[in-house]
């Protein structure tokens, strides 16, 4: 089923689309005549249906992707040097001052419970490269890039590609690609290991869905209750962490979700999870 978008995201409502249906939610960038750059009523869009996908019980997975031939080429950088855009100078004290990053993409696609998967139609580069590494999963069309190209115009890895990259890939792959601002094609994305597959361009959305329906699939609360753990294992010891799990699970074998998985098993028959 399709979405309505509330009055607050009103504005220019065609710049993201987004559908819900057999429990995925698409997100899609839809500026396709600007490679799909992130103007600043995009930046509130994308973060509002984030959330209302990670809030919507009929929603198990979230994926990502655009239109056109790229998937996102950074923020708009042409309105930011004609003064009207993100990072222009008319702009510059407001965004220091009211910007909340607690409520941006990045940090709300890393705080996401749902799974989230990002089909890279084309080429992502500086902020369209670190959503895409926000995400949990990547699939890459083999047309598809990687540009790290921050350094090259000025600035750092601003959505959390300093903090991601180094984890994704290790600190010496993650300091050449930053530090050259260097562009990988998707095979030597794969290689590098951020991507999880590459496919023929006319196929990532057939793949990308087949996956993200096998996800979806899945007992949902164990899947969200898997990714939390995942996330906060990373700055946890592991006696602290199996702690953690061990609540988790104690809290997952009292769901209906938990008997039908067991039942289903031995029934030797698909599970229909419920979410509860």
């Amino acid at each position: 089923m399709s979405e309505t978008l509330s009055p607050i995201a009103a504005e220019s409502t065609a710049e993201v689309l987004y559908d819900v249906s057999e429990g995925i939610a698409t997100l899609t960038l839809n500026r396709p005549e600007r490679l799909n750059t992130i103007s600043g009523p995009m930046l509130n869009q994308i973060t509002e249906l984030l959330v209302r996908a990670n809030e919507d019980p009929e929603v198990r997975v979230v994926l990502l992707t655009g239109k056109g031939r790229a998937f996102c080429a950074g923020l708009d950088l042409v309105d930011a040097t004609q003064g009207s855009g993100i990072g222009s100078q008319g702009q510059s004290t407001k965004v220091s001052v009211n910007l909340d990053l607690r409520n941006t993409p990045p940090t709300v696609l890393f705080a996401m419970d749902k799974p989230t998967i990002c089909a890279l139609n084309g080429s992502a580069a500086g902020y369209g490269m670190d959503t895409a590494m926000g995400c949990d999963i990547r699939i890459m069309a083999e047309s598809a890039k990687l540009a790290a190209a921050f350094v090259k115009r000025g600035v750092v890895p601003e959505s959390g590609g300093t903090w991601i990259l180094p984890r994704l890939i290790g600190w010496a792959k993650a300091a050449e690609l930053i530090f050259t601002g260097r562009t990988l094609t998707a095979q030597e994305s794969l290689e590098m290991g951020l991507a999880n597959l590459v496919v023929p361009d006319a196929e990532l959305q057939t793949r990308a869905r087949a996956m993200a329906a096998e996800i979806a699939g899945n007992a949902p609360l164990a899947v969200q209750s898997a990714k939390r753990l995942m996330r906060m294992g990373m700055n946890e010891t592991f006696n602290d962490h199996v702690h953690h799990v061990y609540l988790q699970f104690l809290q997952l074998i009292r769901t209906q979700d938990f008997r039908e998985g067991m039942t289903s098993f031995l029934e030797k028959r698909p599970a229909d999870f419920q979410g509860h």
